[in-house]
This record gives structure tokens, sequence and C-alpha cells, in this order.
């Protein structure tokens, strides 16, 4: 499929609705929280109800992951997801539009002292974080405590995407486009701790098959090969929200010994069982709405959704 050309200037009209967006999110963020809270849930209910789609996936990625929850209480996790996803569009518009110091103290700051020691070693670090509604935020309360850049995927939009990079590139040092591998090395290399999220499915390409929650799962590389390029630390992090709704906790665990290992698999295996502990505590804070298991073992083995 060609990819969808856009005119250049972004006064064009098909640019009007992302303005609008744009200027919503920005609105958004000054929102008391309660209002942020309330819209975010009423919004997460919206898309319960009519986005058919995306529940059917959350569904099954739950039945899959916690087959001992009964049906009743996983279509109640189902609709939290929602309204937790809805929850963390304004905590994204929060992350990108306003200065973190806003937020001091909402948060609580755990492990710092693991991070600290691995920055010390003057070889920068891979940190390791998770796809939760609060991602975006998250990572704009860390700035707070220590600098980083960030891993991400760019947007088709290329208006959004611009507004998306800045408002990034404004809480971290850089973001790096997740394709360029060797602008992740330099900064790592250059003693920068780099952030990104190795949670998705991303193709058979790029992976190996690692359980995850018990099911082989297309788990990426790239953790395991960052760190064999730049000698790294591994620094897993887990942000959440915490069940007053509205404070946070950000804690660094220890970085990970004998990373890697030379086994791909298991390196993948040790990374998959920490974001999978890190569910287990706020399972309706992740992003169950994505595929996680698109990609079969076997080309012929039948889809999961």
């Amino acid at each position: 499929m060609a990819k969808k050309s856009y005119p250049e200037s972004f006064a064009h009209p098909c640019y009007w609705l992302t303005w609008l967006g744009i200027g919503a999110m920005k609105a958004s963020a000054y929102l008391p929280w309660c209002a942020k809270l309330w819209l975010g849930r009423g919004l997460g209910e919206l898309a319960w109800r009519f986005g058919k789609r995306r529940r059917h996936i959350t569904d099954t990625n739950l039945k899959l992951c916690f087959p001992e929850w009964s049906e009743a209480e996983r279509a109640r996790q189902v609709r939290k997801t929602f309204h937790a996803n809805g929850i963390g569009i304004f905590e994204t518009a929060t992350g990108w539009c306003r200065d973190p110091e806003h937020m001091r103290d909402r948060v609580t700051f755990k492990g710092q002292e693991h991070m600290e020691r691995a920055m010390a070693q003057g070889k920068g670090a891979l940190i390791v974080g998770i796809h939760f509604s609060t991602l975006d935020l998250g990572g704009a309360l860390h700035s707070l405590f220590f600098p980083a850049d960030v891993v991400y995927r760019p947007h088709d939009n290329p208006l959004f995407e611009r507004f998306m990079t800045r408002a990034r590139n404004g809480i971290f040092g850089t973001a790096i486009d997740r394709h360029d591998l060797r602008g992740v090395v330099r900064r790592i290399k250059s003693g920068h701790g780099v952030w990104y999220s190795p949670d998705q499915d991303f193709g058979r390409e790029v992976s190996v098959f690692a359980p995850f929650f018990g099911i082989d799962a297309a788990s990426i590389k790239l953790t395991a090969k960052i760190a064999r390029m730049t000698g790294a630390p591994v620094m897993p992090l887990m942000f959440h929200r915490n069940p007053d709704n509205r404070t946070y906790t950000l804690e660094y665990l220890p970085a990970l010994d004998n990373f890697p290992s030379g086994d791909d698999v298991a390196d993948a295996t040790r990374i998959n069982a920490f974001i999978e502990g890190a569910i287990r505590k706020h399972p309706e804070q992740y992003l169950w709405l994505h595929r996680r298991f698109k990609t079969r073992p076997e080309k012929t083995d039948p889809s999961l959704y």
C-alpha cells in the first residue's frame, strides 16, 4: 500500500481536525484534576460501548492472560481498561503540555539509588518501560529526577507527529525514531539514559518467541542487542497511577545482572517476566487494546483474535 501523501502546508483543510485535536489536548492539560478523571472515564466508556473491535481484542488478551478470572470479572476488567486508557489521554496531554513541576507533589519516586548507581558507571542506561496508559505522563515525571531520551513510533499524520515530537523533546533530551538503532546506541554511548518499551508485537523478523503470561509471544530482541552493543546497564522501570487516582508511583528496580546472557530467548523471557509482574499489580492500566499475541510461533497457527 502506498504511503498517504500530505500537502506541504499545515493550513490545508485536511489538517483542521488535527489542529482541533491539538488545541483540545492543550486545553485539557489545564483542567482541574477531577475534571480530567471524569472526562477520561467518560471517553473510555464511549470507546468501550462503541469500540467493538478493540473490546474484543482486550477481552481476548485478558482471557488468555488471566484464565483464572470468571467471565464477570473479566468483563469488569475490560471496562476498567477502557476507562484507564481514557484517563490516559488526559494524562498524556498533561505530560506533553504542562511543566512537570506542577505534578511533583503527586509522584512518589522509589529505587532512585539504583538509577544513580547505574548512571555513575558512565555507560549510560537502557531504561525498560511498559505500555501503561500512564506512559507519557511517566516520562514527564521521570524528567523531574533524571534526564532521559525516548524511543518512539512516529505518527502517520505529519502535523500530529510534529506536535508529539516537540512535546516529547521538551520532556526528554531527544525523541528517537524506533528504527534509528544507531541513534539509540550513540545516545547511550554518550552517557545518556534512553527509555523504550519492548512489550509490543513488532513481528516475526525482529523477535523470538518467549513466554508472556504463559503464552509464547513474539518478543523483540532489541533489548539484549542494545545492551550488547553499548555495555549499558538495563534498568527496569515501573510507573502506575495509585488507587486514589490522584497520585503516582515511579519505581526503579536494580539493573538486570548477567544481561545480556547470549541467549536471546532467555533474555526476552527475563524482560517479559518483569513486564508481566508489573502488569499483574495494575492490570487495568495496561494497553490491552493492542494485539499482543498477533504473531504466532508458526505461520500456520490460527489467529487468537
